[in-house]
């Protein structure tokens, strides 16, 4: 699959980053379309432009928690603390600092932390529940019998997403949820394009096979 052919990755109804800031997608600051935006109004205003931010973000954000973690709970816990530090580091920063942030790969780098600091004190706490707790958002429009595959499909795609190495998975979410450019990506993770690439490549491989022997126990 570029999990296109059999898992969509994108949860349904979320819209890419340009289509969430509400401007065409890949305009503005390196391929963020709600960038310089952003950056503007930060610069007038810390509360009112920390508003336009959480609204031109919030989307990317969510939808990028919610495939790392497989569990719409803690999607929004994961979000929401994302969320709360940037508003935190933000109030320390000085106006040169602020006109130069990249604020789309700033919010998710802080998210990426945050997610990454969990799992490594996640074998300290209770199990957590199944991944039947990660449905893709709900369409009104749709029947009840295309609902509850996209349950199933959601499900699904989280437990596969689950069995990758921590790179891996958060790699393939970036670029293949949120839409990010490699580049943007090497920044959010800390590492080469190189690496970005091959984390990518690895992730999608071990996906394909993880769904056909999914399938094959299916059939057995």
């Amino acid at each position: 699959m570029t999990v296109t052919d059999e898992v969509s990755i994108r949860p349904a109804g979320a819209p890419a980053e340009g289509a969430a800031a509400g401007d065409p997608a890949g305009a503005g600051c390196g391929g963020d379309a709600a960038g310089a935006r952003v950056v503007a109004a930060l610069s007038g205003d810390l509360d009112g432009g920390f508003a336009v931010m959480y609204e031109a973000y919030r989307g990317p954000v969510f939808s990028t928690a919610l495939r790392l973690c497989g569990r719409w709970a803690e999607a929004e816990d994961l979000s929401a603390e994302a969320f709360l530090r940037a508003y935190r580091a933000l109030c320390g920063y000085g106006p040169e600092r602020i006109a130069d942030l990249r604020p789309r790969a700033w919010l998710l780098t802080i998210l990426t932390n945050v997610w990454r600091n969990g799992l490594r004190t996640a074998a300290r706490k209770p199990p957590p529940g199944p991944l039947e707790d990660a449905p893709d958002p709900p369409d009104p429009a749709e029947g009840v019998e295309d609902a509850a595959a996209r349950h199933e499909t959601g499900r699904e795609l989280a437990g596969l997403l689950a069995e990758l190495p921590a790179a891996q998975r958060a790699a393939v979410v970036l670029r293949h949820v949120t839409d990010l450019p490699v580049a943007e990506i090497a920044e959010v993770m800390g590492v080469p394009e190189g690496t970005v690439k091959s984390h990518v490549s690895r992730g999608l491989a071990r996906l394909r096979r993880l769904h056909h022997d999914q399938e094959g126990g299916g059939a057995r």
